[in-house]
């Protein structure tokens, strides 16, 4: 059952390569966790503990994005679909179940005990997996090593650092910003000794799946806000429900356009793209965790007025234009159309409060439409 312990790399320009079934698996374990840290950041905005709630929704969305993007980007090129590989990543999304118990904790009293245990499982195994590679691949085989012992090495600071028992605040938020610099400085010295062979349009396809998950936080909220219409009829919920459909549709049309993300295998620009993919993602969870507050403030059930719910959905809202133009538009469009994200961005942030519940969906909406016209005007004119 398990004749070869060693991996080789797949093919980059192998033929209708898809996300695989144990991938879509993957991403479930995945969400678990993130929608976790939504919730956590949902719940301490409405109780108005908004710096504390964001740092720490920074800090758990990190290690899941992290561990979600170092698996996502070792799958494209080595995964051979065998009965090892099976196992190993099902261990990862154990790590990644692990992370999801111990969120709550996090929120509550800065308990990392369990975040990070399920994070140095998700990493280890991860580990694991680079020496399968070294097994084999005498051309990546420096590549493969330097990615198990960088990841090795930042798992040995996490775990003290979890130890150190360190009270939150200036110290160890430096101290965490250290170990998270640590692992996102592994791939870039470890690609240096060979670049492995990730699938272009596999990898695309594996981003765009996670895009879809994290807006579906969204969809949640609006449901929620639907829900709590039994107990009486309320036109904000409704409205709360109907703008949180119109922000997740135009979030998903604006990702989902006619450019490429990727339009080669180049390194660099695949960096920019994968890392900067990060805020993204976040945003995108974050829109939903904002609707949600939105629901508490409507049905009495938060600490902080209309203000930080309209706020608490255009933040977010505006990083993802923002994530969005830094990753792709900057890079394939023209004229007018190259700016259109970064101007919504800030007519997001101005205009929401002003125009109350409903203000992020139109100005979403909008934004579509002018992206829209003018990338044909501009770009594909």
């Amino acid at each position: 059952m398990f004749k070869n312990l060693s991996l080789r790399s797949r093919d980059i320009n192998e033929a209708h390569r898809a996300a695989t079934p144990l991938e879509l698996l993957f991403d479930l374990m995945s969400v678990i966790a993130i929608a976790a840290a939504a919730a956590g950041l949902h719940h301490a905005i409405a109780e108005a503990h908004f710096i504390e709630g964001i740092l720490k929704f920074a800090a758990a969305f990190f290690g899941i994005w992290w561990a979600w993007m170092n698996y996502t980007w070792f799958a494209s090129a080595y995964d051979n679909d065998d009965t090892l590989f099976r196992l190993l990543t099902m261990t990862i999304m154990g790590g990644a179940l692990v992370i999801a118990a111990g969120i709550d904790a996090f929120f509550a009293a800065a308990d990392l005990t369990l975040i990070v245990i399920g994070y140095v499982i998700m990493r280890l195994v991860m580990v694991v997996l680079w020496l399968r590679v070294a097994g084999h691949e005498s051309a990546e085989r420096k590549t493969a090593l330097w990615y198990a012992g960088g990841i090795a090495i930042a798992q040995t600071y996490w775990v003290a650092l979890c130890f150190s028992k360190i009270d939150p605040g200036i110290l160890f938020c430096t101290l965490f910003v250290i170990g998270a610099a640590l692992e996102l400085i592994v791939p870039a010295l470890a690609e240096r000794k060979g670049t492995t062979s990730w699938h272009r349009h596999h990898i695309t396809e594996r981003y765009g799946l996670l895009t879809i998950i994290v807006l579906g936080e969204t969809l949640l909220a609006a449901a929620t806000a639907l829900e709590s219409t039994a107990e009486g009829f309320n036109s904000s919920l409704v409205t709360i429900a109907g703008s949180a459909l119109v922000v997740v549709c135009s979030l998903w049309w604006l990702y989902f356009s006619k450019e490429e993300h990727l339009a080669n295998n180049n390194s660099p620009r695949a960096f920019v793209w994968g890392y900067g993919h990060a805020f993204i993602f976040a945003a995108g969870a974050a829109v939903g965790a904002g609707f949600s507050v939105l629901v508490d403030i409507v049905t009495g059930r938060a600490e902080v007025d209309l203000l930080v719910g309209d706020y608490s959905v255009a933040v977010p809202i505006a990083v993802y234009l923002i994530g969005l133009w830094f990753v792709r538009d900057r890079f394939v469009l023209k004229g007018v159309a190259r700016y259109v994200l970064p101007l919504f961005s800030i007519l997001v942030l101005i205009a929401s409060p002003l125009l109350s519940i409903a203000g992020p969906a139109i100005l979403t909406a909008v934004c579509v439409v002018v992206r829209d016209y003018t990338a044909h005007k501009f770009t594909l004119a």
